[in-house]
């Protein structure tokens, strides 16, 4: 995942030292911090572990769109915003709705984040759910969290982002939001637009390209004339930064460094996370992917599992031991390998308690149907 640059700088800002070199978040990073990340991670992945196992045990209908090998990307992105900033994830980011403000808030279902309670009810289609029971995956939002609602149109979401940041603006207030889209939909019309909007009027947006190599079934080199999708940021005349998207502190500094630079009024970024999708665009999908995707492509694109670049980094910096590193080893494994042995107690609590929740909950009433579809006559 190396790349021949990791900023193609502003041109408005040229000679600048900060531009030229990012700073870097990881270095304000206390051990905890690292351990804290380690367990979100895992949490990511079990996430995805969990809910692939309960599909095939028939317990859960719909379509899943796994998020694994592509977790640094979360949590790194996610890692160091403040509760106030504002995000917008798409199908594949599913564990994003619960990460936001999850620092050191795992037992605050008052934090700036949805509970994993309320994904899980989103996921099996409960009343309790913030969709209600209309989508059962990642069509959902709260305002109130600072989250925007996804939708199906990758890109669709980033004029949508632009304004939340311009109110923001107007009020004089510093919120920046994150906006994640897939390599493909860089060759939308409404990212074009978007993304001028926000660099003409120094927007902090920071959008966030998932570049797994695959739209859907279409190979980066079909969507893009560029290798390096970034690449499309020197037409705005804002920075493109291409990180480690298998290296979770890779993910944070670059993050970082843009969210400050758009905090300072600088406005918008691009960040390409360069990833490897490690299964079909949906369950739906696996079958098909095996044959528009060799096995030697998948195996080398999942070779670098983010838990295992990240433990390595910890093991190196002193703060795990390599027994520790070795006690809890999801990665590199597919889900029907892994087992609730290969993640911390904690985590399989807290997704347990998730799944639980979900299962109590009530469906909605029949009478709700019809419901937030037409406008409701005024009283």
């Amino acid at each position: 995942m190396n790349s021949k640059r990791s900023v193609v700088a502003n041109a408005g800002d040229k000679g600048t030292d900060t531009e030229q070199r990012p700073l870097r978040a990881r270095d304000g990073l206390s051990e905890q911090d690292h351990l804290e990340i380690l367990k979100q991670l895992y949490l990511a992945r079990y996430f995805d572990v969990r809910l692939i196992k309960e599909k095939r045990r028939g317990r859960l209908r719909g379509t899943l769109y796994s998020s694994h090998n592509q977790e640094a990307i979360l949590v790194g992105t996610l890692y160091g915003l403040r509760p106030s900033d504002w995000i917008s994830p798409i199908h594949r980011d599913m564990p994003a709705f619960f990460l936001k403000d999850l620092r050191g808030n795992w037992d605050n279902d008052d934090r700036m984040g949805m509970s994993i309670g309320e994904v899980c009810a989103q996921v099996w289609g409960r009343a309790t759910a913030p969709g209600r029971a209309r989508d059962n995956w990642s069509h959902i939002g709260d305002a109130s969290k600072g989250i925007i609602c996804s939708t199906s149109m990758l890109a669709g979401t980033i004029p949508v982002a632009a304004g939340v940041v311009y109110d923001a603006k107007l009020k004089g207030e510093d919120t920046v939001c994150l906006t994640y889209n897939g390599e493909g939909s860089t060759s939308q019309g409404v990212f074009h637009e978007a993304i001028n909007f926000a660099a003409i009027h120094k927007l902090a947006v920071v959008t966030i390209i998932e570049n797994n190599q695959w739209a859907y079934g279409t190979p980066l080199e079909l969507g893009s004339p560029v290798e390096d999708v970034a690449d499309r940021a020197k037409g705005y005349d804002i920075p493109g930064l291409i990180a480690d998207g298998q290296d979770v502190l890779d993910v944070l500094d670059k993050t970082m460094w843009a969210v400050e630079r758009g905090r300072a009024g600088k406005g918008p970024s691009l960040i390409e996370c360069k990833t490897f999708r490690a299964y079909g665009h949906g369950d739906h999908d696996d079958d098909r992917a095996a044959k528009y995707r060799g096995a030697d492509e998948v195996e080398k694109g999942r070779s670098r599992d983010p838990i295992a670049v990240f433990k390595k980094y910890l093991v190196e910096k002193g703060i795990l031991t390599k027994a520790e590193a070795k006690k809890y080893s999801p990665e590199g494994k597919h889900a029907n390998e892994t087992t609730d042995e290969d993640f911390p107690p904690d985590v399989v609590d807290i997704m347990k308690k998730g799944v639980e929740f979900a299962l109590d909950s009530p469906l909605p009433e029949a009478s709700e149907a019809t419901k937030w579809v037409f406008a409701e006559p005024r009283r």
